[in-house]
């Protein structure tokens, strides 16, 4: 039998789940056990998983779970912890591509004799992520790049107020698409061009697809993917669109798409939203900012000689503007790999997880 603990989110404003109640009770007709932690912040309420059947306990249980219990979550553990961990994890661990941290986190599960099956990088035999929160990811950054765009037209000079997550994607295009109409009658009439890195992709076309539904006319939605970005950066072109809207999967390293000086050029580019949000990330292609921002403080002002505002959203999270919709999708497209974990032994998507947790763990022991 399959058991599987759902922990609780410890990080700010993380609405979402790994797991939903109607995933969980697919699983439990199948036979799994799951355990799930008690969360205020959880978009679903405790009482949708006990109706369904899960066990419930009080946040944080998991570190008292059974060895043999799989810790299911979506992002970072609780900062600020050093001890050893023992268990299976299922997450986001955001520390396989040199990240800020990630010999430390890497050690605690060395040191434990734990694993960490990262969600990142669950992919079938043709290399595609088997679930992935990339299209609400890149739905939801265009609608604070496109919001913030608003923002500066309508409130000049001030802080854009703090976000609060939607109850669907309906209310959200809504809520936007009033402030657009308003911004760009102060805007002499003229639409925002919003300019999409990594437009063929799932984020990519999350992205396109909320300019549409906003009413962004599709002459004014900038598409570039490899094709476009080739010969690499820097790219010029990317200053004289109002919106710049970052969707690649950084899995290389590549030139910056502009530099800090360009910005102190003619230029229109007044947002940039770093959905792949990269941040710490060495190759960051985006060299202007150097923090994650927050729900409560979604963009970060960068200062250069050009006295147009320019301002970056650097969320790690965003699919939280949309937790119900974003994690119903996510916990459908997992559903069959979870199942698979009834004969772990056997799946190659499994399996890869494993070999690269290892690999992992080899380049942190040669550095630290």
């Amino acid at each position: 039998m399959v058991y599987l603990w759902l922990r609780a989110e410890t990080k700010a404003m993380e609405h979402r789940a790994a797991l939903t109640p109607s995933t969980c009770k697919t699983l439990l007709d199948r036979g799994f056990k799951i355990t799930v932690e008690r969360s205020p912040e959880r978009i679903f309420d405790d009482e949708e998983y006990a109706k369904v059947g899960c066990h419930m306990v009080p946040i944080g249980e998991w570190r008292k779970a059974p060895k043999e219990a799989y810790i299911v979550g979506l992002k970072e553990l609780p900062e600020g912890e050093t001890d050893p961990l023992h268990h299976t994890h299922i997450f986001f661990a955001h520390c396989f591509k040199n990240q800020g941290g990630w010999t430390e986190i890497l050690s605690r599960f060395d040191e434990g004799q734990g694993t960490i099956l990262d969600l990142e990088f669950l992919n079938d035999t043709h290399g595609r992520r088997v679930a992935a929160f990339g299209y609400h990811a890149g739905f939801a950054g265009a609608a604070i790049g496109v919001d913030d765009w608003c923002h500066q037209k309508l409130n000049p000079g001030q802080v854009l107020p703090p976000y609060k997550p939607f109850p669907n994607e309906e209310t959200l295009i809504s809520h936007i698409r009033e402030r657009l109409g308003r911004a760009v009658a102060l805007n002499n009439g003229n639409i925002p061009e919003v300019m999409v890195m990594g437009a063929l992709g799932r984020c990519g076309k999350g992205a396109c697809d909320f300019a549409r539904a906003v009413g962004i006319p599709e002459e004014k939605i900038i598409k570039w993917d490899m094709a476009e970005t080739k010969e690499g950066g820097p790219f010029p072109r990317i200053l004289q669109a109002e919106i710049f809207v970052n969707c690649i999967y950084l899995n290389q390293p590549i030139p910056p798409f502009f530099t800090p000086a360009m910005l102190d050029g003619d230029r229109k580019l007044s947002v940039i939203v770093d959905v792949s949000c990269d941040t710490t990330n060495p190759h960051n292609p985006i060299p202007v900012y150097s923090i994650n921002t927050t729900f409560d403080k979604a963009v970060v002002e960068v200062v250069t000689k050009n006295p147009l505002p320019l301002e970056v959203c650097s969320i790690d999270h965003l699919p939280t503007l949309l937790p119900r919709e974003s994690s119903e999708a996510f916990s459908r497209d997992l559903l069959p790999t979870i199942i698979d974990l009834e004969k772990r032994e056997e799946s190659a998507v499994w399996g890869g997880a494993e070999a690269l947790f290892r690999e992992k763990v080899q380049a942190m022991r040669s550095v630290r």
